[in-house]
C-alpha cells in the first residue's frame, strides 16, 4: 500500500506513466526486503503495546537500510540482469516515507489502543499532578502506562508563570498552586500527587496545606534519587507522611571527616536495639568500619538489627553482644575483649512518666549505666566516647531529666582523664522512635478517637530518626573532648498542631471525625523544652546544624560523692521511702531541677557547688 501510494505523487496519479514502471516490481521488491530488515533487526519481537522511542529509531535504520539495498538492487544488478527501465530515486524517498510511516503509525496505535482500552476498562481516579517539571511528567508517563495504577491524569499544577496554560505531556497546566481548591471541585478530581521532590519541606508543608481544604487524597512523590536516576513507579507514590511537613532540610555531613574517624575502627553502639541506637548502626555501617559491635539488653531490638545489617552490607563485621550496662563486670569484658576505638552510649531509660514512678531505674541506667561505659571506656582506652542526651536534662523537671543531666556532668568530668575524648550531644524528641507521641496518636485515630493530648499549649522539637544519627555522627568528628554539643531543632511544633495533622492525613477531619481531648500535664512533663541553660551560652561549630554548649564547672569529688549516695539509694530496691531522698539529692546535684513531688521533710536540699566558669 505504502510502494502503490508513493507511485501515485511520484507520477501525478497518472495510472499509464505508473504502470509503464512495473510497480509489482517495486512492491515484491519492497515487502521483500523491509521484511528481511525488519526481521534481523528483530522487530517483530516486542510487544506492540510497548512500542518505545528507541524501538522507532530500530525501524528507521532498518527501513532505510532495506530500501537502500533494494534501490542499489533494482537499478544497478536488476536493470543490467533483466528489468529494462530504471527507478526514479524519488521515487523510492517517497515510498521510505509512506513505508516508514506505516510501520511505526500501525504500532503507535495498537499501543494507543491498547491504552485507551485499559483506560475504559477501569475506573480510575482523576488525578491532579503538582509540579509540572521532570518528576511530573515522569509520574504523568507512569500512570498512563502502568497497569497497576489507579489513577488517571487530568491536568499539571504549577507555580511557574511560563507553564501556565501551555501542555506537558500531553495534559494542560490550569493554575498555580493557590488554584488547586477550584480546580478540584470543577474538574472532580480525586487524588492529588505532589511530584515535587527537590522543594523543600516548607513548600511541601505549604501545598499540602492548600491541598487538605479539599476533600482530594493527597499524595506524594519523595525521592530525588529515584528521580534522577529516571526511574518511577507507582509504588513510589505514597501517603504524606509527618516527616514530610516537618519543615527540615537534609542534613549535609561532611564525609572526609566521618569516614576519618570510623573506617577500620572498632564501633561499639550501646541501646543498638533502639531507636536512635539502631538507626546509628545503619549510618555508622555506610562508613566501613572494621567491627561493629551491638549491644543491648533487648534480644529481640539486637536479632533485628542484627539481620538487617547483614543483609544490607553482608561484608561488614558485627558481633552482637547481649549485656545490661548497669553491669560493670560484663562492660569490662567486651571492652578488654573488642578495644573499641569510637563508643556510641545511646542506652538509657526515656520515658518520662515511668521513670517518674521508678526513679531508682532511672539512677540505675541513666547514671550509674552510664558511669560503667565510661569508666570501662578509659580503661581500654577508647578514643571518643559520645554520649545521647536529651533536652530535657535542661532544667529538668522530671527524674528522666536530671539523671541525663547528671550523665551529661559525668562525661565531661571524665573527659580530664586519660586520652578518650568524651563528648555529648544534645537534641530533643525524635519522629517514630519508641516513646515517641506519634505512634501514640495512631493508635487512637485507629481506634477512631479520641486524641489525648496533656495541654493545648505543650510544644515540642522534633527531628527525623535518620537526622538525629547522622548529626551525632557529625558531632563525634568535631569532638575534641568534654563539649555538649547541642543540635539544631528548628522551631518548635505544637502538640495539637501535630495531632491534628496526623489525623488529616488519615483522611479525616479534626473535631468532626477525631475528637481532640485534654487530659492535663503529667508528672515531670514541661510545656516548653529548652537547648540550653542559661549559663552555658552557645558556641558555632563549622556546621551549621551543630552549636557547642559552653562547659561548666563543678567538684568533681563532690559529684561523685552524691552518685555513690544514689547507688546506695537505688541499690534497696526503690523503696518509696528513698524516693523522696533521691529527690534531695539530685536537686542537691542540679539547683535547676524542680521536682513535681516535693520531699516528705522539710530538709532542704545542700546546693551543690556548680560554677559558671
Amino acid at each position: 500500500m505504502a510502494v502503490w501510494l508513493a507511485c501515485l505523487v511520484r507520477f501525478d496519479f497518472s495510472f499509464a506513466e505508473i504502470y509503464e514502471h512495473r510497480p509489482l516490481y517495486l512492491i515484491i521488491g519492497h515487502v521483500l526486503f523491509v521484511l528481511a530488515g525488519m526481521h534481523l533487526a528483530e522487530l517483530y519481537r516486542p510487544v506492540y503495546r510497548y512500542v518505545s522511542a528507541g524501538e522507532l529509531a530500530s525501524i528507521v535504520k532498518a527501513t532505510s537500510l532495506s530500501i537502500l539495498i533494494l534501490a542499489f538492487f533494482l537499478n544497478t544488478l536488476g536493470h543490467w540482469l533483466w528489468m529494462p527501465i530504471r527507478f526514479p530515486i524519488s521515487l523510492f524517498l517517497i515510498a521510505w516515507t509512506f513505508v516508514l510511516a506505516g510501520i511505526t503509525g500501525s504500532r503507535f496505535l495498537w499501543k494507543w489502543w491498547y491504552e485507551e482500552r485499559d483506560k475504559r476498562s477501569l475506573d480510575r481516579r482523576r488525578t491532579l499532578i503538582v509540579g509540572a517539571g521532570s518528576a511530573g511528567v515522569l509520574v504523568a508517563r507512569e500512570m498512563r502506562r502502568s497497569p497497576l495504577s489507579e489513577q488517571r491524569p487530568i491536568a499539571f499544577i504549577d507555580d511557574e508563570p511560563s507553564k501556565q496554560n501551555l501542555r506537558v505531556y500531553g495534559l494542560p497546566v490550569i493554575g498555580s498552586r493557590e488554584d488547586i481548591p477550584r480546580i478540584v471541585q470543577r474538574h472532580a478530581i480525586s487524588d492529588i500527587v505532589i511530584a515535587m521532590p527537590s522543594a523543600s519541606r516548607q513548600t511541601i508543608r505549604d501545598i499540602f496545606d492548600i491541598c487538605k481544604t479539599t476533600k482530594a487524597s493527597v499524595k506524594i512523590l519523595p525521592h530525588v534519587s529515584d528521580i534522577l536516576s529516571g526511574k518511577i513507579s507507582m509504588g513510589m507514590i505514597r501517603n504524606v507522611k509527618l516527616e514530610d511537613l516537618l519543615g527540615r532540610e537534609t542534613v549535609e555531613m561532611n564525609l572526609e571527616e566521618i569516614t576519618g574517624y570510623l573506617r577500620q575502627q572498632v564501633v561499639l553502639v550501646t541501646g543498638a536495639g533502639g531507636s536512635i541506637g539502631s538507626e546509628l548502626c545503619r549510618q555508622i555501617a555506610r562508613f566501613g568500619p572494621g567491627k561493629l559491635l551491638l549491644l543491648g539488653n533487648e534480644e529481640n531490638g539486637i536479632f533485628e538489627i542484627s539481620l538487617e545489617l547483614k543483609r544490607a552490607f553482608p561484608e561488614l563485621s558485627t558481633a552482637s553482644l547481649i549485656a545490661d550496662i548497669r553491669d560493670r563486670q560484663r562492660i569490662a569484658a567486651i571492652m578488654s575483649e573488642y578495644r573499641p576505638a569510637v563508643i556510641f552510649h545511646a542506652a538509657a531509660h526515656k520515658h518520662v512518666p515511668l521513670m517518674e514512678q521508678n526513679p531508682s531505674e532511672a539512677l540505675k541506667n541513666n547514671i550509674l549505666g552510664t558511669k560503667n561505659v565510661a569508666e570501662c571506656a578509659l580503661e581500654a582506652q577508647a578514643e571518643h566516647f559520645i554520649l545521647i542526651s536529651t533536652d530535657k536534662a535542661v532544667n529538668p523537671t522530671s527524674v528522666m531529666g536530671a539523671t541525663k543531666r547528671i550523665a551529661e556532668l559525668l562525661i565531661q568530668g571524665y573527659n580530664r582523664f586519660g586520652h578518650t575524648r568524651f563528648a555529648a550531644v544534645r537534641f530533643g524528641n525524635v519522629l517514630g522512635s519508641r516513646g515517641s507521641v506519634v505512634p501514640i496518636f495512631l493508635d487512637q485515630i485507629r481506634a477512631g478517637g479520641p486524641v489525648t493530648i496533656t495541654h493545648p499549649e505543650m510544644e515540642r522539637y522534633f527531628m527525623t530518626i535518620p537526622e538525629a544519627a547522622q548529626l551525632v555522627i557529625q558531632a563525634g568528628a568535631l569532638a575534641h573532648g568534654g563539649e555538649i554539643f547541642v543540635l539544631d531543632m528548628g522551631k518548635p511544633v505544637k502538640i495539637v498542631d501535630m495531632a491534628k495533622d496526623l489525623i488529616r492525613l488519615a483522611g479525616l477531619e479534626p473535631e468532626k471525625d477525631i475528637p481532640v481531648v485534654y487530659t492535663g500535664i503529667r508528672s515531670g512533663e514541661k510545656l516548653y523544652e529548652e537547648l540550653l541553660t542559661a549559663e552555658e551560652g552557645l558556641t558555632s561549630t563549622c556546621h551549621d546544624r551543630i552549636f557547642i554548649g559552653k562547659p561548666l564547672d563543678f567538684s568533681w569529688s563532690e559529684l561523685l560523692s552524691a552518685i555513690s549516695r544514689l547507688e546506695q539509694l537505688a541499690k534497696k530496691g526503690g523503696l518509696i521511702e528513698d524516693h523522696s531522698k533521691m529527690i534531695e539529692i539530685l536537686q542537691a546535684i542540679i539547683p535547676s531541677y524542680q521536682s513535681a513531688s516535693q520531699p516528705v521533710d522539710d530538709a532542704k536540699p545542700v546546693p551543690f557547688s556548680v560554677a559558671t566558669g
